[in-house]
């Protein structure tokens, strides 16, 4: 499942505050303050499934957008409208599907789920489509892949297209995704605090220096309020520091595609299909990664929806563009009652391809490379610098002793500072070897 396409939702919730409706089937959004974001879909690989319920809201006073997970809901995903199949809560707004759940093509799949106030919302039936395989990926370095203001101005990365042969005598409708892995090697960066595996112990202190921590597990940043909370505890210093702590076991990035790149073969039907700019990768690093490579089938209706998406939110915003207008998806309230509802709930076929991207034919320097302060020494730091925009900083390590620097906060005992930090599952970090990965 992908975890970028609310981002484009929250986006294109920004774009429909202030418009002019172009569609009079389209409810116009003039002054709506409170959308909500409803993303999934329903694939045939064995890979977690989860629906995504988000509200972008924008303050009343300040105008400035956010988007908010929708917690506590009940979501059902139905089967052929007869098989009930439950959905639980993860993280705050994603409901899983059971791990053993897939789709299959040909069956019908409908989207209900219930907000704690008891408002009821269902899909539309998706029946899933079948797709053709991917049949040939290739990727070419280009020194201008990337539109300028992606990266601050540098440009380079990967070109990727694909190959795949459309069906005969049926009309078909694709999406393309791209998810690219790289290893990486920082996983934990705490803001005015320190890591600590074992919490730290309430007010009890050593040598009027060091904050102590006990056998219990904690596993996160420990963040004291500034200034001294006790005659006999640390002075905390105040402003803005952070440190950045190493992984405790291997740690990938997962970094998923940001535009919607869909496909009608109207005009080729049966043909082979060749398909440029599937996927543009930056020239973050050096080090080899992993790009997986999707084909997904579409409705004719999820098709219309995703292309007009992409018109709103990926056209050039010139004069003769129209006004991005309210795009009424497939979701709606049981009640009749019309509510301003971003998504689309759908089904999908999946083609996949593992592409080892082992960047020997790159030219000029990585854009982690680029760092004003000088060359990185260890491997991960220009991904770290690429992704943060900063090199990474360290705990300094004990001994405090002859000149040597001391870290803001002081935990004992300290014979294992500075720690490594777990590398935590989620959207765009895994601690699991993506498959096809080559080292």
């Amino acid at each position: 499942m992908r975890a970028t396409f609310p981002r484009f939702l929250v986006i294109l919730a920004v774009l429909l505050l202030p418009i002019a409706c172009v569609d009079p089937d389209d409810i116009v959004l003039q002054g709506t303050v409170d959308i909500l974001v409803v993303d999934g879909t329903i694939t045939n690989l064995a890979e977690p499934q989860i629906i995504k319920l988000n509200r972008s809201k924008a303050d009343r006073i300040t105008g400035r957008f956010g988007s908010l997970p929708i917690t506590k809901a009940t979501v059902d995903v139905f089967v052929d409208s007869s098989q009930v199949v439950a959905c639980h809560e993860t993280v705050d707004g994603s409901y899983q599907l059971p791990s053993d759940f897939k789709g299959q093509v040909g069956h019908a799949y409908q989207l209900r789920f219930i907000l704690p106030d008891g408002t009821r919302y269902e899909s539309s039936p998706q029946i899933m489509q079948p797709v053709s395989s991917i049949t040939g990926v290739k990727a070419q370095f280009n020194l201008k892949a990337l539109p300028p203001l992606q990266l601050g101005g540098y440009t380079a990365g990967h070109d990727f297209s694909i190959e795949s042969q459309d069906p005969a005598n049926q009309h078909n409708y694709y999406r393309w995704e791209w998810t690219l892995y790289e290893r990486q090697y920082w996983c934990q960066t705490c803001q005015n605090g320190v890591y600590t595996i074992n919490k730290v112990l309430p007010n009890v202190y050593k040598d009027f220096t060091y904050f102590v921590t006990g056998n219990e597990l904690y596993e996160d940043c420990f963040t004291p309020p500034v200034g001294q909370a006790a005659y006999n505890a640390p002075s905390v210093r105040g402003g803005d520091w952070f440190y950045d702590y190493p992984c405790r076991s291997a740690c990938w990035e997962v970094l998923a595609s940001n535009d919607i790149n869909v496909f009608d073969d109207i005009y080729s039907n049966g043909g082979l299909i060749t398909r440029e700019h599937i996927a543009k990768i930056p020239f973050y690093a050096s080090q080899p990664a992993l790009v997986d490579i999707k084909q997904l089938s579409m409705t004719k209706e999820a098709y219309r929806y995703y292309k007009l998406f992409a018109d709103q939110t990926q056209n050039t915003g010139g004069l003769a563009d129209s006004p991005p207008t309210a795009l009424n998806g497939n979701v709606h309230r049981t009640d009749g009652k019309q509510e301003a509802i971003v998504g689309y709930f759908s089904a999908s076929a999946v083609s996949i391809v593992h592409y080892w991207l082992d960047r020997k034919d790159t030219q000029g320097m990585a854009y982690g490379a680029l760092d004003p302060a000088g060359p990185h020494t260890n491997v991960g730091d220009d991904l770290f610098y690429a992704l943060n925009v900063r090199r990474p900083y360290p705990e300094p390590s004990p001994p405090y002793i002859g000149g040597r620097e001391e870290p803001n906060i002081k935990l004992w005992p300290n014979n294992t500072r500075p720690p490594t930090a777990p590398c935590l599952l989620s959207d765009g970090r895994t601690p699991f070897k993506p498959e096809g990965w080559m080292e």
